[in-house]
């Protein structure tokens, strides 16, 4: 596609520049299926990935070089979803368990948290509901949030549900 048009004027608008763009690995090599991301609210090269069986990863230079920030504070690898709170940057919410459900699927022990950008992680609870599939925090208090929970993927399960912190779990 050579040209397009602009939504708002309605002219068209050369996007040819884009030829010479090519897509390109930067890594991480061993990071799995990524199935959640973040982006820091304040410093737009800081970044966050969850994937199915690669913990969580951080980088600082806009993706340019990753570190997985998750090794030995995590029980799970399967992260599901993944949350940097809006007024404070430096809290950071981790929910295990593939959120992505399919056959093969990788389950998870709850919610964890950061106080300290990625650098160390504690699990705060829900460890019973296996899969978090989303999680967000108020845009001014970083200790109210919401999560949502699948439990077991395939069949009855009590901690299914969409669950409320007003204390950064």
């Amino acid at each position: 596609m050579k040209n397009s048009v602009s939504k708002s004027s309605g002219t068209p608008t050369s996007i040819s520049h884009l030829d010479t763009l090519r897509w390109r690995s930067i890594g991480p090599s061993r990071g799995g299926r990524v199935v959640a991301v973040a982006g820091d609210p304040i410093n737009s090269q800081v970044f966050y990935f969850g994937a199915v069986a690669g913990g969580i990863w951080k980088t600082v230079d806009g993706g340019t070089y990753w570190e997985n920030v998750s090794d030995g504070f995590l029980n799970s690898a399967a992260v599901g979803a993944l949350t940097v709170a809006p007024s404070d940057n430096n809290v950071i919410y981790a929910g295990m368990g593939e959120s992505t459900i399919r056959i093969d699927v990788s389950f998870g022990d709850g919610i964890y948290k950061s106080t300290d950008a990625g650098k160390t992680w504690k699990n705060i609870g829900l460890r019973n509901t296996r899969h978090v599939s989303e999680i967000r925090v108020h845009p001014e208090n970083p200790d109210l949030l919401y999560v949502s929970a699948f439990g077991d993927a395939f069949g009855p399960n009590k901690d299914r549900g969409i669950y409320r912190s007003v204390d950064g779990g």
